[in-house]
């Protein structure tokens, strides 16, 4: 059997053969789950230049400037013109993590958002279609009279990088325009935090609002991706009340965990990020990433890894239990786990923008198949309790690990091609036991 999808080759996470249950059941479910997103629609356009060229549209050089929509297209086409530009992608945080989700899962997703509504071929709102998985549901996009948002990453001599951002409509998305009705079935609600520190005449707040409405009244996870170190340090507490009032899982690295904790070891940040939400996933650059949640006392589970020092001592002794909602736990302990970069990294690092994106689509792709796992077979051992996921914290890491190595070892912030299947592990073996 596989799932979440319909793929012909074996599933990355197999369900055991093992199980009667899933031995009399022959047939998908009815009700396939799906990941719903809310993105600010951008391109990202990286070109070469020269400083003069950075000065001639009064651009801060190795700093990131705002420039209107009519500046925005004399840079372009002037880019262009000189053949200055070396890679155009569909970009945006949440729009790279739904489609990394949908190849990983080959499982369909949701995003909500604006498009251009007149679209020429070869444009880069084209290209953002083009460039975006057929398995990422884009009929819900509500069109706009204008362009979606661009991000200019301008390299000159010497590597360093300036931006010029142009929002165009991509703020403009309305609460009207957020369906209750898929939010029936889905798996989880994705978001990132620059989506609601926008201009206060912008309507996309308010709409981000009301899907995490729709998402509390279905029980649907609310995940969100903190997005930059200087937006969550402004206001701290502010994002703190956030997390405990909105968001079941949260997603950062390393700086941005200083900027809401004030702590600097990743390890000890994600345990007081578990003060606020159920799960947490800190990545921490070379030195790999952590997951950090909750389960039931009585469903934990002992590592037959090597127990890890650190700042919580051998902090990682229950990295075989599978995280469940504190709310759904009747004695819940906190658990971790934490793994090094796969293979300590790819050889050469083409591109860092995306890597947080990819782990994060990986721990959806989980959090889906346990939920597509629960409607088909609801009498399974797997669904004892109400787990967050369909495999344990160790198992999420190492799966998220390496969808991070894929992405860094590519120049596009979004996957390429499907993962190679899972290597057979000693958890795994404990958990057929």
């Amino acid at each position: 059997m596989k799932f979440p999808g319909k793929r012909k080759n074996k599933h990355y996470f197999p369900v055991t053969n093992r199980d009667p249950l899933l031995i009399q059941s022959q047939t998908v479910s009815e009700t396939p789950v799906h990941i719903i997103g809310i993105d600010q629609t951008l391109v990202d356009i990286e070109a070469n230049c020269s400083e003069d060229f950075l000065l001639k549209y009064n651009l801060v050089k190795g700093g990131s400037t705002l420039v209107d929509e009519e500046d925005a297209e004399r840079l372009h086409s002037e880019l262009l013109d000189n053949n200055f530009v070396s890679h155009e992608f569909a970009g945006g945080t949440i729009g790279n993590t739904l489609h990394n989700y949908s190849l990983l899962a080959d499982n369909q997703s949701i995003l909500l958002g604006v498009m251009s509504q007149n679209i020429k071929i070869g444009s880069y709102s084209y290209k953002y279609l083009c460039h975006t998985s057929s398995r990422v549901n884009l009929n819900y996009l509500q069109g706009v009279d204008g362009p979606i948002g661009r991000c200019f990453a301008l390299i000159t001599e010497g590597g360093e990088r300036s931006f010029a951002i142009s929002p165009g409509r991509m703020n403009d998305l309305r609460p009207e325009s957020i369906p209750e009705h898929i939010f029936e079935h889905a798996g989880a609600l994705v978001l990132t935090a620059y989506l609601l520190r926008t201009k206060p005449e912008e309507q996309i707040p308010g709409a981000t609002m009301r899907a995490i409405e729709y998402a509390k009244k279905f029980n649907v996870p609310v995940v969100l991706t903190l997005g930059t170190r200087f937006l969550i340090e402004e206001r701290a507490s502010w994002w703190q009340d956030f997390l405990r009032e909105h968001v079941t899982v949260v997603a950062m690295n390393e700086d941005e965990a200083y900027a809401l904790t004030g702590i600097s070891d990743p390890l000890l940040a994600s345990d007081r990020a578990l003060d606020w939400v159920d799960l947490v996933l800190c990545t921490s650059g070379p030195a790999g990433l952590y997951l950090a949640g909750y389960t039931e006392n009585d469903a934990k589970r002992k590592t037959r890894l090597p127990l890890l020092p650190g700042a919580i001592p051998e902090f990682n002794q229950y990295e075989f239990s599978r995280p469940v909602r504190k709310c759904d736990c009747s004695n819940p302990i906190r658990v971790y786990s934490h793994i090094a970069p796969y293979m300590g990294g790819p050889e050469r690092i083409m591109n860092t923008n995306g890597a947080g994106d990819g782990a994060l689509s990986a721990l959806l792709h989980d959090m889906s198949a346990n939920r597509y796992h629960r409607q088909l077979v609801p009498n399974s051992t797997k669904h004892r309790y109400e787990f967050l996921t369909y495999s344990s914290f160790s198992q999420v890491c190492k799966y998220a690990n390496r969808v991070s190595y894929e992405v860094l070892a590519q120049h596009s912030p979004r996957l390429m091609r499907a993962m190679p299947e899972r290597e057979d592990s000693l958890e795994e073996a404990y958990w057929e036991r």
